[in-house]
């Protein structure tokens, strides 16, 4: 298959390349490089940089690539600046996947894969584990934006017939992630302690989310091709763990245990407590978690040990 990959020069993006690649397909890459990195861009892959707004661009790329499946990750992802920055989290978000969707429609795209997230759209869950059918009561623009391009995805495809997954992850970590990110708490907290400084947790540590790992969210996106069409599934773990846990795995594993933690209060906008039920993705989708928690935070801690990093802000 002919795929493109937006946003694949960034953290899950490009491993997701890399997987379509493995298998045979031929897949181009469009980034903007905004958070991305020229260096994750697989070499078997043909790459465009620009913005997924300008739509000049993006009748370029598709006339080049006449991609079957597109596959869309780029995003503005930083939850705190779509906070102090609304309208711009909804020009790339919204107003970005809706062109980048038009196009597609106009080159006959046939499938198209949207990225989409969890915690962000349910808000704070009234009950848990969260399941797609669950209300969605985003808290931030940046859950506003991601949801809301759902809906157009359904109209498109009741319109037009477009064929469609969603894919609603959970905290997805691993090799390659950038701390500047959303959810980069593993990555903050390598490059926090790697570099002598005292990590920062907001609120009291017992915050709870659902951390999926970069394999398994891999895994979920080779499975979009085939499966789970028009349908919209949570890519999790399912399984509940706190900044304390997160903390003291990262800590343990760099021989750091006499760090602690610093305290500080839970900042506006965050979630409590959230974890995902996943059983629709393993029925519909045929997709499970295989990578044991302790597995994926030995292998992202060793590509922190191994690898230069600039250093973020706290978490």
């Amino acid at each position: 298959m002919r795929i493109l990959v937006t946003g694949g020069a960034g953290f899950i993006a490009s491993h997701v390349a890399d997987a379509y690649i493995r298998l045979g397909h031929t897949v181009a890459i469009l980034d903007d490089l905004s958070r991305g990195f020229r260096h994750n861009v697989n070499s078997s892959a043909t790459f465009y940089q620009g913005d997924i707004r300008d739509r000049e661009f993006l009748e370029k790329v598709f006339a080049e690539v006449q991609p079957e499946v597109v596959n869309h990750h780029a995003a503005q992802m930083d939850v705190r600046r779509g906070v102090r920055e609304p309208l711009f989290d909804a020009s790339v978000n919204i107003v970005g996947s809706v062109n980048l969707l038009e196009t597609a429609m106009a080159h006959k795209t046939r499938h198209f894969i949207y990225i989409s997230t969890a915690g962000a759209a349910y808000g704070e869950p009234k009950t848990l584990p969260v399941s797609e059918d669950c209300p969605i009561n985003p808290i931030t623009p940046y859950g506003i934006s991601k949801h809301t391009v759902e809906h157009y995805l359904y109209t498109f495809a009741v319109l037009y017939g477009i064929s469609y997954v969603v894919l609603r992850y959970g905290n997805v970590f691993g090799p390659r992630q950038s701390s500047k990110g959303e959810a980069g708490v593993f990555a903050i907290f390598c490059e926090q302690m790697l570099a002598g400084i005292q990590p920062v947790i907001y609120g009291d540590g017992t915050k709870l989310r659902d951390y999926v790992y970069i394999d398994d969210v891999v895994a979920a996106n080779v499975a979009a091709l085939e499966s789970g069409y028009k349908e919209v599934f949570n890519i999790g773990s399912g399984v509940p763990t706190s900044d304390d846990r997160v903390f003291s795995l990262v800590r343990d594993l760099l021989g750091l245990t006499g760090v602690s933690p610093r305290y500080l209060p839970r900042r506006p906008g965050e979630i409590e407590r959230i974890y995902l039920d996943i059983s629709k993705a393993k029925q519909l989708l045929g997709w499970e978690p295989k990578v044991p928690l302790e597995v994926a935070v030995r292998d992202t801690v060793s590509f922190f040990q191994q690898s230069p990093h600039t250093l973020s802000n706290a978490v």
